[in-house]
C-alpha cells in the first residue's frame, strides 16, 4: 500500500521488494565468449582471488579492461573453499562464472591460506609461493588484483601475504601495477573509485548468481548492487576527501591502486580518483 504522509517508506518498501524478487534470481546463460585472438599484444591482469565468486564481486574494473580496453583478464582461483566435498562443484560453477564474464581461468587449488599457515607451516607455505612466482612469471601482468590486507578474512587476507611474497620472489627488474580490493574488511586508505554501469553490473549479478551453492546458501547476489550503491558513498569522501561532492554515479567499486616496483609496494596516484564510465579505465595504468 503507497504512504502518503511518507513517501519514503515507499522508496524503502520498493527496495525490499526489490531484494526478495533478487533472491530467485537465475544464473546467466554462457555468453558469447568477448576474448579476441592475438592475446600475446594485449596486456594482461590477473585476478588473485580467495574464493570462487571474488572474481564477480570485485571485477567491476577488470570487467571494463577487458570489454573497453581489450586486455586479457584471467581469474587466478587461489582455493576452492574450505570445504573438500564442496569444491569439484565450485570449481564448476566457477568455470560457469568466468565464461559468462569473458574471464580466462587457471585454478590453483591451494588449501589453507591464511597467516596462522605462513607462521607455522612455513614449507606448505612456500610451496603455494612458488605456485603463484610461476603464474607472474608465465603471464608478465601489467596489473594484478589482490585483497588488503585487512580484507577480514582468513583466506583473504592470506592471498593478499601469498602474492606479496610471490612478488618478492620476482627479478627486480619485475614491475606491475597493483590494485587492491575489498568486500569483507574495508579499506581505510582507498585512492580509487572505478563506476560501473548497469550492464556491467547486471551482468557481474548474473555471473555471481552461477556459484549456485553458495548463492542458495547465502544470496548475497541479490545484494551486489546496493553494495556498490554504497560505496559512491564511501567513496566520495574516502577517495575524493571529506566534506567533497561526490561523483554523479549509481554503481561503483572502491579499490587502492599501487605499483611494485624495485621489490616493493609505492603509491601510483598523487590523490585519489573517480573513473567514469566515459574515461578509458586503461589509463589508469600508464602513469
Amino acid at each position: 500500500m503507497k504512504h502518503r504522509l511518507n513517501p519514503c517508506r515507499n522508496f524503502v518498501l520498493e527496495l525490499a521488494r526489490l531484494f526478495r524478487d533478487g533472491k530467485k534470481l537465475r544464473p546467466g546463460v554462457r555468453k558469447k565468449s568477448t576474448r579476441r585472438s592475438n592475446k600475446r599484444a594485449r596486456p594482461t591482469a590477473l585476478i588473485f582471488s580467495p574464493h570462487p565468486d571474488d572474481e564477480c564481486i570485485v571485477g567491476g574494473l577488470a570487467l571494463r579492461l577487458l570489454r573497453e580496453a581489450g586486455w586479457n583478464v584471467i581469474n587466478v582461483a587461489v582455493t576452492l573453499g574450505g570445504k573438500r566435498e564442496r569444491r569439484e562443484q565450485r570449481l564448476r560453477e566457477l568455470k560457469n562464472a568466468c565464461d559468462f564474464l569473458g574471464f580466462d581461468l587457471a585454478s590453483l587449488g591451494l588449501e589453507k591460506i591464511n597467516p596462522i599457515t605462513r607462521q607455522k607451516n612455513r614449507r606448505h607455505w612456500m610451496a603455494a609461493v612458488k605456485v603463484v612466482v610461476k603464474i607472474l612469471a608465465e603471464h608478465q601482468p601489467r596489473v594484478i588484483f589482490l585483497p588488503h590486507e585487512c580484507d577480514g578474512h582468513g583466506t583473504h587476507i592470506g592471498a593478499h601475504l601469498l602474492v606479496l611474497d610471490a612478488l618478492k620472489k620476482m627479478p627486480r627488474g619485475f614491475e606491475c601495477f597493483a590494485v587492491e580490493t575489498e568486500f569483507w574488511g574495508q579499506m581505510m586508505e582507498p585512492n580509487l573509485l572505478v563506476e560501473s554501469g548497469v550492464e556491467d553490473v547486471g551482468d557481474l549479478v548474473a555471473a555471481l548468481a552461477c556459484h549456485v551453492g553458495e548463492m542458495r546458501r547465502n544470496p548475497y547476489h541479490a545484494q551486489l548492487p546496493a553494495w556498490m550503491l554504497d560505496n559512491v558513498r564511501r567513496g566520495a569522501e574516502l577517495v575524493g576527501g571529506q566534506g567533497g561532492a561526490a561523483p554523479d554515479f549509481t554503481f561503483a567499486t572502491i579499490y587502492r591502486l599501487r605499483k611494485w616496483s624495485r621489490g616493493r609496494l609505492t603509491n601510483a596516484l598523487r590523490n585519489g580518483k573517480f573513473l567514469s564510465r566515459s574515461k578509458n579505465p586503461a589509463s589508469l595504468f600508464k602513469i
